[in-house]
């Protein structure tokens, strides 16, 4: 990573689905910088294009044009080799819906991931698991775990392999307030360090109280980028 450069930058970034009548522009001019060690909500509504942003960030989906680069990479101009390990090194993902694998333990969901990226797979699994307090959860299976402790496997999957950004969808959707609270401060105290970004997209308007900026998306487009004076801790939220 270039130390020197944004975690994140976008210059004009669009992306657009079908052609002629059909078309649609999920992003528009899209641009912004992101810092190391910052803490961003982005808030739109629904169908207003988070999760498309989301994707091509993480280079799941490809921009339609415009600039990306992330830790100085021009994601853009990567083949799909370099997609795939810009992926396993550059971001990690969390999603509103956990995406664990039902007949792999808590412990083998999250040393499957840190198998790919090297090192002592098995004591990294333990470790992330132990930073989200599931150390008497390592052999439990998803269906043995409650929402917010299946969350938070999910995020230990995504810190195992230190990736500097951090891409998070609706990630209190499906969770009560307080297991809610729970995990956005798993969240933030990732990038308490300085090191690492953190980007969560959501229409809940309450969770951009704890934010440092917060990104306001409308039909595709970034109408306002607002810094917040004094952030409150996640535990002090209420929706």
């Amino acid at each position: 990573m270039n130390a020197s450069a944004p975690t994140i930058q976008l210059d004009g970034l669009t992306k657009t689905y079908g052609s002629g009548e059909t078309e649609v522009q999920a992003l528009k001019q899209a641009s912004f910088t992101i810092d190391a060690g910052q803490f961003v909500v982005m808030l739109g509504p629904s169908g207003s294009g988070k999760t498309t942003m989301l994707n091509v960030i993480g280079a799941i989906e490809e921009p339609t044009s415009g600039g990306l680069h992330v830790g100085g990479v021009d994601v853009p101009g990567l083949d799909q080799k370099g997609r795939t390990e810009y992926r396993r090194r550059e971001v990690g993902f969390i999603f509103q819906f956990y995406n664990l694998v039902p007949t792999l333990t808590a412990k083998e969901n999250v040393q499957l991931i840190a198998e790919i990226t090297g090192g002592d797979a098995g004591a990294r699994a333990e470790e992330a698991l132990a930073s989200v307090a599931l150390s008497d959860r390592l052999d439990h299976f998803p269906a043995q775990l409650s929402g917010g402790e299946q969350q938070r496997v999910a995020i230990a999957r995504a810190l195992v392999k230190d990736p500097p950004v951090l891409l998070s969808d609706e990630p209190t959707g499906a969770l009560d307030l307080e297991t809610g609270r729970q995990v956005l401060e798993l969240l933030h105290r990732s990038c308490r360090d300085g090191r690492r970004s953190v980007l969560l997209v959501t229409h809940n308007s309450a969770i951009a109280g704890m934010a440092d900026r917060v990104l306001h998306l409308r039909d595709g487009e970034v109408v306002a980028d607002d810094v917040v004076e004094q952030p409150v801790p996640a535990g002090e939220l209420d929706w």
